[in-house]
C-alpha cells in the first residue's frame, strides 16, 4: 500500500488570537507555558507597557517599554486592540503588530483578564478565541495560593476576593475548562486550539483547493 502520510496539503490559514484567562492560582501560567512549548506557530502577544523594565527583561521580548507620554499618544492614535491601567502602570496590545501576524497565519496567545478580553472581542471578535480556566473548587484554589508560601494571609484573602469577582465573568468566554489536573486541562485547551484552527472561516486557502478538486 502506498504511503500517503505526506500528501495532506498545507492550506493557507488566517491566524487567531487565543485568550487564556483565569483567577490567580487556577493554572493559567502553567498551561500557557506548556502551550508555547508545544505549539511552534503560537507566539505570546508582546504588550506595550509604561512600567519600568525589571532585571533580566528584554525590551521587545518581554514587553515593549515606553514612556507614559508615548503610551497616551498611542491611545489617542487608536493603536491598541485593548489597553488598561493596572496599579498605576499601563498595558496595551499593539494593533499593527497583531494584524500583520494574523494575515500571515501567525497565532497569538493572550494572558489578559476579562476586561481586556472584552475589549479585544469587541474590536476583533472573529479572530478571538476565549478560554476561561476554573479551579475544581474554591477550597482548592485557596490551598494553591497558600501553598506558594510567598503571600501573607491578608494578601491571600485579597486574591480570593478578586478570584470570586473574576469567576463571575465565566459566561463571557467561548470555552470554560475546569483545571482539576494539569495534563488533562492542557490536553483540553490544546484540543480547543486545534479545532479553532480548522474552522472553515479561517482556512483562507480552502476555496481554491476545493475548486481544484472539482476541475
Amino acid at each position: 500500500m502506498a504511503d500517503t502520510t505526506n500528501l495532506t496539503p498545507s492550506l493557507a490559514r488566517r491566524g487567531l488570537m487565543f485568550v487564556l484567562s483565569s483567577p490567580s492560582g487556577a493554572g493559567k501560567t502553567t498551561i500557557s507555558r506548556k502551550l508555547l512549548a508545544a505549539e511552534d506557530n503560537l507566539r505570546m502577544s508582546v504588550s506595550v507597557t509604561t512600567r519600568p523594565i525589571r532585571p533580566g527583561e528584554v525590551d521587545g521580548k518581554d514587553y515593549h517599554f515606553v514612556t507614559r507620554a508615548r503610551f497616551d499618544a498611542m491611545v489617542a492614535d487608536d493603536a491598541f486592540l485593548e489597553w488598561a491601567e493596572v496599579f498605576g502602570n499601563c498595558y496595551g496590545t499593539p494593533r499593527a503588530q497583531i494584524a500583520d501576524g494574523l494575515a500571515a497565519g501567525q497565532d497569538y496567545l493572550f494572558d489578559i483578564d476579562w476586561q481586556g478580553t472584552q475589549q479585544l472581542y469587541q474590536r476583533a471578535g472573529v479572530d478571538v478565541v476565549r478560554v476561561f480556566l476554573l479551579p475544581p473548587s474554591i477550597a482548592e484554589l485557596e490551598h494553591r495560593l497558600s501553598s506558594r508560601g510567598t503571600d501573607s494571609a491578608e494578601v491571600i484573602a485579597g486574591r480570593m476576593a478578586r478570584a470570586r469577582s473574576e469567576i463571575s465573568h465565566w459566561d463571557g468566554y467561548d470555552y470554560v475548562v475546569v483545571n482539576d489536573a494539569i495534563e488533562a486541562c492542557f490536553g483540553k485547551v490544546r484540543t480547543i486550539l486545534e479545532a479553532e484552527r480548522l474552522k472553515r472561516a479561517r482556512q483562507t486557502g480552502l476555496l481554491e483547493f476545493v475548486r481544484g478538486l472539482m476541475r
